[in-house]
């Protein structure tokens, strides 16, 4: 199998990092991307400018696949999505030429002639990934190692607060969104909720608003399952502009643009002729709503991969090797511990999970973090195992805050001088 390329799945930023390390080291591998673009995941959310600098958005490898092709580094800055694209994940395929191939989704993966069930052999065979084309057109591909970069964009959660759609939810899809919005105008005038407590829905929050600010008679609610919202922590953070963010969140309440509701857990979501009305697990009502923006996390997508033997975490879903590091419940401020080859590993040898799919349903994923991954498993691949279980990782402190306290109460804090702490306790409404 070794003269089978390795198979990457998806063209973000650590699935084309992933084949600039591979590339390096002289193994072929083919990336597939369902999108018509590299990068077509980043670029749904161009509009959002991302808390990490441009010195932490360039994988090493891919940095050294480039500038002989004449490309410039960004070195300083800020990017929105779209500028990332742009400016390095488009280039980057470029360079990466014909490994990258897009407008192709794969549809499972499983093992040549073997379902999961199957011992006999199991090893020794080669991987089977089944694909799909923009036509329909179906076929498959051999690979001697797989790796899914797939990310968790596709997969967002609910609003529901038990992890599962409201009573409603669905049939109220029309009036409900799970992305942060980029024209707002056209709830100029309305009544509109975000419901979320991270870093995605204060950007909402945010340009909702700056619609208020605008518009008389646009209402925002921002409704937060904890008792509390914690974000960023000050000049504690390495990534100064989430800092920031939580800052401008800070003034737009104490402004009167944003009424802040916590402890609402929706329950239900009632449809009608004006709108949507929220109906939290408490009896507690947000009536009139004109729209919805649910921004509470991703989850990964584990069926790709249900026809071969994977460990993951029953709570994250993540890879089972680095839940105990990564993990909300316990881990409330700090840095992430490096994760490499040894980490990921799964039952199926030559498959790996990175990038933020390997974090399942945990909040706290770098793109730093998973550069570090990838150049770990590609040395890996290689049979380059002294640098493999290499620690090459540098990451900013980031005061990632949250999630030690008792729920009721909100995220647990660690870090010195919160920025943004509101709600400390449920505000009636309705």
């Amino acid at each position: 199998m070794s003269q089978l390329p390795v198979v990457i799945i998806g063209a973000g930023p650590q699935g084309l990092a992933t084949a600039a390390h591979l590339a390096e080291r002289g193994r072929d591998a083919i990336v597939l991307e369902r999108g018509r673009t590299a990068g077509a995941a980043v670029s749904e959310w161009g509009h959002v400018r991302l808390f990490s600098a441009w010195p932490e958005l360039i994988d090493a490898a891919a940095r050294r696949l480039l500038t002989p092709t004449g490309w410039t580094a960004p070195t300083a800055g800020y990017p929105t999505g779209a500028e990332w694209v742009d400016r390095y994940l488009l280039p980057l395929a470029a360079a990466l030429g014909e490994r990258v191939r897009t407008g192709i989704e794969v549809t499972g993966v499983s093992r040549v002639g073997r379902d999961r069930v199957v011992d006999a052999g199991r090893g020794e065979q080669a991987f089977t990934v089944h694909t799909r084309d923009a036509d329909g057109r179906e076929a498959r591909i051999l690979a001697g190692s797989v790796i899914d970069a797939s990310g968790t964009w596709s997969h967002p959660n609910p609003a529901g607060a038990d992890g599962l759609p409201a009573i409603g939810e669905t049939s109220a899809a029309g009036a409900i969104s799970y992305r942060i919005p980029d024209d707002v105008s056209a709830f100029a005038g309305r009544r509109v909720a975000v419901v979320g407590a991270g870093h995605s829905a204060a950007h909402a929050v945010l340009r909702l608003a700056e619609l208020a600010r605008k518009t008389p008679g646009t209402v925002v609610t921002w409704a937060l399952r904890r008792g509390a919202a914690v974000l960023g922590s000050g000049d504690a953070d390495g990534l100064p502009e989430r800092a920031a963010l939580g800052g401008r969140a800070r003034r737009a309440i104490e402004e009167g643009l944003v009424e802040v509701v916590a402890g609402f857990r929706v329950a239900e979501v009632r449809a009608h002729a004006d709108g949507v009305d929220l109906v939290s697990e408490d009896g507690r009502q947000l009536a009139g709503l004109g729209h919805v923006f649910a921004l509470t996390g991703f989850r990964p997508d584990t069926s790709l991969l249900s026809g071969l033997r994977v460990a993951l975490d029953p709570t994250l879903e993540a890879v089972a090797g680095i839940a105990s590091e990564i993990d909300p419940n316990i881990h409330s401020c700090g840095t992430v511990a490096a994760t490499g080859a040894r980490e990921l590993v799964q039952p199926e040898r030559g498959l790996f999970i990175v990038g933020a799919k390997s974090y399942g349903r945990a909040p706290t994923f770098l793109a730093l973090t998973g550069y570090e991954q990838v150049r770990s498993v590609a040395a890996h691949l290689a049979g380059d195992h002294d640098a493999a279980a290499r620690n090459e990782l540098a990451l900013p402190e980031t005061g990632v805050c949250g999630g030690a306290a008792a729920f009721d109460e909100g995220g647990g804090s660690c870090c010195p001088a919160p920025v943004l702490q509101i709600g400390s306790r449920p505000t009636p409404v309705g």
